[in-house]
């Protein structure tokens, strides 16, 4: 029995080249360049939806540490005390008081100075 792959083929073909649209050049209008840049593209951004984690608590890490040391308090003694305390705020909420609501985050740092 003969097999044809016409319809298969097409169908692999065209999702390639969906994923590939906007591409400048070959990349856009030869499978074989395309299949190799749309296969990079989508190890770039599984590899970088990961990393954008990693970024941004680093980010809200260094915005809490820049907060509390203006206050007089190290970032290390600062969570450990908040922690301690039983107050419920993670590292993105903690981060955007530093930017947003600066005495909110200095009335949190007096709150931990007194029961240190």
């Amino acid at each position: 029995m003969r097999i044809k792959r016409a319809l298969i083929k097409r169908r692999r073909k065209k999702k390639i080249f969906k994923f590939a649209r906007g591409y400048y050049g070959a990349k856009s209008k030869l499978l074989r360049i395309a299949a190799s840049s749309v296969r990079r593209a989508l190890v770039s951004a599984y590899r970088d939806r990961r990393k954008k984690k990693r970024d941004f608590r680093s980010l809200w890490i260094s915005r809490i540490n820049a907060a509390a040391r203006q206050a007089g308090i190290s970032y290390a003694h600062f969570l450990k005390r908040i922690k301690e305390m039983g107050i419920l705020l993670n590292r993105k909420m903690l981060a955007d008081l530093a930017v947003n609501d600066e005495g909110a985050l200095s009335y949190l740092v007096g709150v931990v100075k007194e029961n240190a």
